[in-house]
């Protein structure tokens, strides 16, 4: 569970970016085939957001132990699965956003 810990307290931030993508821009037609391709891009999101945070937290360096104890560098074990979980996140909904344009403007 530790290693989910960094996108559990993103998660928040994730969902409103989320409904901001889901929402907006209200220009774009509302088909039943843009709101399956909005849906996909959002589960492929999490899935993408969910995945490299784990790579990011497997990937993290162990914090070293000394004759003081724990050295400084914890923190990177939830920093860098927040980053990664965050800019995976962000890159599918962009290009989804970049995509869903070009699919559905109005000519």
């Amino acid at each position: 569970m530790l290693r989910y810990l960094a996108l559990l307290l993103l998660a928040p931030w994730l969902l409103i970016l989320g409904w901001a993508y889901f929402a907006y821009p209200k220009s774009l037609p509302r088909t039943a085939a843009r709101r399956l391709f909005d849906w996909v891009a959002l589960l492929l999101a999490a899935i993408a957001a969910a995945m490299c945070a784990a790579y990011g937290f497997e990937s993290a360096p162990p914090p070293q132990v000394d004759t003081f104890g724990r050295a400084s560098g914890a923190i990177w074990q939830q920093v860098l699965p927040a980053l990664l979980g965050y800019g995976a996140c962000v890159a599918v909904l962009g290009g989804a956003m970049f995509l869903r344009h070009l699919l559905w403007r109005r000519r």
